[in-house]
């Protein structure tokens, strides 16, 4: 099974929602990943696996920020936007 770093700008959407559903409180310190990569740089990273890959997604406050808003955008309901037809003899008000 290949083992793929992802940086949060490259995140496509299956990733996230595969993290959101990973972590739907947000993750931890015992769920960071800490290693150095083949270019010698520190790397701290969250870990997601489909049937094909592991993914290791890079941690930075964007990629918190990416979790939170696409976690509020399922939870959040469709709106309804009804045409509604109004008289302007409806809006006259008596006071």
């Amino acid at each position: 099974m290949n083992r793929i770093i992802v940086d949060y700008k490259k995140l496509t959407p299956e990733i996230l929602d595969l993290l959101v559903k990973k972590f739907p409180d947000g993750y931890g310190i015992r769920d960071i990943i800490k290693f150095t990569n083949h270019k010698g740089k520190y790397i701290e990273a969250v870990e997601v696996s489909t049937n094909d890959a592991i993914y290791l997604v890079k941690i930075s406050d964007e990629l918190v920020d990416s979790m939170e808003s696409h976690e509020e955008e399922e939870i959040l309901p469709p709106e309804i936007v009804e045409d509604i037809k109004i008289d302007d003899v409806d809006l006259e008000i008596d006071l």
